[in-house]
């Protein structure tokens, strides 16, 4: 029994474990802020335009069978006002600051060219250690 004991704490303090569960937690704290940017900014801003902020009303009867378009309309509202806030708001960003912070510079040269034999040897040698050819100083 201790020895399982043991094994379980070992596998929940495992680091990749543990940054699982963050993620999740970030996540879903992450998910609750853009379901409300979408509906507290972007549903009455759609509403605005097209004059109803719920569609979910909207229906059409074929025979006896009554097809409610409306949910489907607003689970594609919302799908794609979410989808749009999370790249604007966080892709977008994320990728110019990825972007930004990885510009580096290049890094001087170690070596150049031998003008004869066209092999690459160190900056400061005076001779080619392929061709034995005579350089001048770098």
């Amino acid at each position: 029994m201790r020895g399982l004991l043991t094994e379980f704490k070992t596998f929940v303090l495992r680091g990749n474990v543990v940054d699982l569960a963050v993620g999740i937690v970030i996540g879903l704290a992450f998910a609750a802020v853009v379901q409300a940017l979408v509906r507290d900014l972007l549903t009455p801003l759609i509403a605005a335009i097209f004059g109803r902020p719920d569609f979910s009303a909207l229906s059409f009867r074929i025979n006896r069978s009554v097809f409610r378009y409306g949910d489907f309309l607003n689970a594609m509202i919302a799908f794609l006002t979410i989808t749009a806030a999370v790249f604007f708001f966080v892709v977008k960003p994320m990728n110019l600051l990825t972007s930004h912070f990885s510009h580096r510079e290049t890094p001087e040269p170690t070596t150049r060219r031998c003008p004869w034999c066209l092999m690459d040897i160190p900056l400061k040698a005076r001779r080619c250690g392929y061709c034995t050819t005579e350089l001048g100083a770098a």
